[in-house]
């Protein structure tokens, strides 16, 4: 190497800026490029050291960079030297007077290139708090700093505009809000720009909250006020950003500093403020509103736009100000602007239109015809009674056209077939190969079934076939402790967990051993019963292959998609043992998997079963199947820790066997809701195919652990399993309902559609559920509404309507209460899911509600139910 290079590598390694500044100052022409040849090769060179080498890099990354600024030639190539990522660590401000000692010696062309090319390689960092962006613009103060010396114009760059201001905030912060505007370099290059770049808008209004603190924004209107800043500039600023749109949050600091100026009327500009009125976002709305009811330059056109674009937009509170201004204007103005009511006749709250009507009506002596024509046209979508005003006053209305009463049919989505057992050992080593997560039970099942059947065929072609997955898998030699103490990750509770040491047992029984003797009683988790008996059923597989022991075929693998096992199948894979009795669980799982209805010959063929089994086996099948455990709902109340979100009262469901059922099934149908934080568990997919013929059995122990868990992808399957559905799956399904998340109520509502397709939805369960879990705070009712709207478009308005009959009295205010919140969005769905069934009679307390006065769209929807339900009006919709 270069005797000079490597003196400059010497000085970068000893850490002394000073030292390496004055031997750089000393260098001729041709010893600055020896060592520009020398310095990107070393540096790649020394990245390859590792770990410590790039983190002794990192230290020295300010000597390096000034080696690169002095000895590279090109502007091009000290820009990208200095912007190289693991050069970037240096505190900012020192850095930026280091280098620019070095680059003194250039001349100004060349030190104007370099800023220029360096304030272009800014990246604005517009994430994050206000001083985390500002830690992110290490290479600003430089690029500033060749800008200041050299005068040049900075090109456009946002992150530069950003750059500027967050120095600016953390000068103001660390000087206690002295003044710093005034004698900044760059105010006049950053002015004009303050109102074009992205992600400024913060910075300018930071520290707004602290008394005695002096922003941007302050300091721009002060200095507006003494001439060093023209006002104008500001004002107009202000309004190109509010035409040029954005967000809320960036909008509101422009508006801030607008009303900071405190413009004159003879200021606002009129058109301006009125072409922003649709898309604008909301703070820039409300400032035009004022601004332009303020204003002196408003005419009648400019107004009759401005309440126009107003009565369009999609907040209500516009909306209203519109229909307000409209009846404080002069008639001829109003007159002028009449059409612009007619959007708001299609809106809601019902007291919006009445009034939007009654101004309407106000105005008819003075509107022309056209604003009549538009009126009259808008009037056919009113109720009978606005329609009958606004006649009077503008002349005949059409009737409305009524109408269509229909709803689509209901659909269920059906469940994906399930794939063709694995045949072969290739077949099965490739599927042990994918990832077992994200869980899918029939997956695993399948894999399981493999195992035992392939293993009992040839195991010693098994344990061949599955070298290389072993081999890849698992620690070797073999350490039993990281797996049973979580060295590895390896949590032994989850089924992929025990789908892997069943594969383990199979190919190194001796190891599963090992590892079996030290995971038990290890774990401390208590799982809940449906999830402990899909363990003890891979557990019990694990124990067979560990003794060396084999079986033709398991009994519980699903041949439905849903879990079910198909009694036939069932009896064949019972005359395979060949009068040796089955696995424990995996006999009862099966008992679990039978479809509800049976025909009479798979009875038949398993009364001539030899083993225990087989005989209990004839038994279940001669009995339709297994009994169904007693499940009892209720509603109540626990002392929860304060962390966890307290409802008055909850749903819960209780677990009974049946007399003299034994054993697994025992406890797997035993449960009694506790105190404490509710369950939460990870994965309840394996749930539904555990119990697919006893699906409100299963709803009890899914509802413990929902509202903690809202895992709905287990209430969705429970819609296509089987067996009595009560208000214990009523409830699964309106937690999910209630759920925070739009997914996840999107299943609720599948799960709702899938059981009104196949007749077997408990509406009336459903709206009782609904009715006491809103009562007890359990669910949010606007949540639980939009549900409930989505399905009744879908095709369910009959189940929705059995179900609102009953959720309603129970939701209705009893005299003197006060009304739940949306209540009035619940009635409105109720007056078309009765309106679309035809349905007629009686709610407890409806007819009270409708008879109170008022205006509110609970009221209004009231009366619309109650006269839906007696009168037989057409659904108007």
């Amino acid at each position: 190497m270069n005797p000079t290079a490597q003196a400059v590598l010497d000085l970068i390694e000893t850490g002394s800026v000073t030292d390496l500044v004055t031997f750089l100052h000393g260098l001729d022409d041709d010893s600055r490029r020896a060592v520009a040849r020398s310095l990107p090769a070393h540096l790649s060179e020394r990245r390859r050291g590792g770990f410590e080498a790039e983190r002794r890099i990192w230290e020295l990354a300010p000597l390096y960079r000034l080696a690169g600024a002095a000895c590279f030639g090109g502007a091009e190539q000290v820009a990208s030297w200095l912007n190289r990522r693991e050069l970037t660590g240096v505190e900012p401000k020192a850095d930026a007077v280091h280098v620019m000692s070095v680059l003194r010696d250039r001349p100004l062309e060349w030190r104007r290139d370099l800023a220029v090319r360096l304030v272009r390689r800014l990246r604005p960092a517009r994430s994050g708090s206000t001083w985390r962006r500002a830690e992110s613009l290490r290479a600003w103060d430089l690029a500033a700093a060749l800008v200041i010396d050299t005068g040049v114009e900075p090109p456009e760059n946002d992150a530069f505009v950003s750059g500027w201001v967050l120095r600016m905030v953390e000068r103001q912060w660390m000087n206690q809000g002295t003044p710093m505007l005034a004698g900044d370099p760059l105010l006049g290059h950053m002015l004009p720009r303050l109102f074009e770049a992205a992600g400024v808008a913060d910075g300018l209004d930071w520290g707004r909250w602290s008394e005695g603190h002096l922003t941007i924004i302050g300091e721009l209107v002060e200095l507006a006020r003494t001439g060093r800043v023209p006002r104008q500039v500001l004002l107009d600023g202000c309004v190109s950003r509010f035409l040029t749109g954005g967000g809320a949050a960036e909008a509101a600091t422009f508006v801030t500093m607008w009303r900071a100026l405190r413009p004159e009327a003879a200021e606002i500009p009129v058109t301006d403020f009125v072409r922003v009125l649709p898309s604008a976002s909301s703070p820039v709305v409300q400032l035009a509103l004022e601004e332009l009811r303020r204003s002196e330059a408003l005419d009648t056109d400019l107004f009759a736009e401005a309440v126009q674009a107003l009565t369009c937009r999609p907040e209500k509170k516009y909306v209203a100000a519109a229909v307000k201004w409209i009846a404080d204007a002069p008639p001829a103005w109003g007159a002028a602007a009449v059409a612009a009511l007619a959007p708001v006749f299609d809106l809601d709250p019902p007291s919006l239109r009445e009034r939007a009507v009654r101004v309407a009506v106000k105005l008819a002596p003075h509107t022309a015809e056209p604003g009549r024509q538009a009126i009259r046209e808008a009037a056919t979508r009113l109720p009978a009674d606005l329609r009958e005003r606004l006649a009077v006053a503008f002349g005949p209305v059409d009737e409305p056209e009524p109408d269509p009463v229909a709803a689509p049919p209901l659909t269920a989505t059906a469940l994906p077939a399930l794939p063709p057992p694995i045949a072969s050992v290739a077949e099965l080593a490739a599927e042990l190969d994918k990832p077992l997560w994200p869980e899918d039970p029939a997956r695993m099942e399948r894999i399981l079934a493999a195992l035992v059947e392939l293993t009992h065929r040839n195991r010693d072609a098994v344990v061949q076939g599955l070298q290389p997955w072993w081999q890849t898998n698992w620690r070797h030699p073999f350490e039993a402790a990281a797996y049973a103490y979580g060295i590895s990750g390896f949590d032994e509770d989850d089924i992929p967990s025990l789908l892997l040491r069943c594969a383990l047992a199979v190919v190194s029984p001796a190891d599963s051993r090992k590892l079996t003797a030290l995971l038990n009683g290890k774990s401390q988790r208590s799982e809940p019963a449906p999830y402990r008996f899909v363990q003890q059923r891979f557990r019990e597989v694990i124990s067979l292959f560990e003794r060396v022991g084999t079986l033709p075929v398991l009994l519980a693998t699903p041949t439905a998609p849903t879990g079910h096992v198909d009694a036939a199948t069932l009896v064949t894979r019972m005359e395979r043992l060949d009068g040796a009795e089955p696995l424990t669980y995996d006999f009862v799982q099966a008992l679990l998997r039978l479809p509800r209805e049976l025909d009479p010959d798979p009875a038949v063929r398993a009364e001539k079963l030899p083993s225990e089994a087989g005989r209990r086996l004839a038994a279940c099948l001669r009995a339709g199947g297994l009994p169904d455990p007693d499940v009892t709902w209720g509603l109540e109340s626990f002392d929860r820790p304060a962390s966890y979100h307290q409802s008055l009262r909850e749903a819960h469901a209780r677990l009974a066997p049946p007399e003299g059922i034994p054993g697994p099934l025992a406890e797997l149908w035993t449960l009694a809701p506790k105190p404490g934080y509710p369950t939460f568990y990870r994965n309840m997919t394996w749930w539904p195919p555990v119990m697919p013929s006893h699906r409100e059995a299963l709803a009890a122990h899914l509802l413990e652990c929902l509202p903690w868990s809202h895992q709905v992808e287990a209430v969705a399957a429970l819609a296509h399993n089987d067996g009595p559905a009560g208000i214990a799956t009523a409830s699964t399904i309106v937690i999910e309902m209630g759920a925070q998340l739009p997914a996840q109520r999107a299943l609720a509502a599948e799960a709702i559609l899938t059981l009104a397709a196949h007749g077997e939805l408990p509406a009336a369960d459903l709206g009782r559920a609904v009715g006491h879990m809103v009562r007890g705070e359990q669910v949010k009712l606007f949540r639980i509404t939009a549900v409930l709207d989505e399905v009744t478009a879908a095709g369910a308005h009959a189940h929705v309507w059995t179900a609102l009959a009953e959720a309603v009295p129970l939701l209705l205010p009893a005299p003197g209460e006060k009304a739940r919140p949306g209540l009035g969005d619940l009635l409105k769905v109720a007056v078309r899911a009765a309106a679309l069934t035809g349905a007629r009679g009686e709610l407890p307390g409806l007819a009270e509600l409708a008879a109170r006065k008022g205006s509110s769209l609970l009221l209004h929807e009231a009366r619309r139910l109650h006269k839906t339900l007696s009168a037989g009006a057409a659904y108007s919709g």
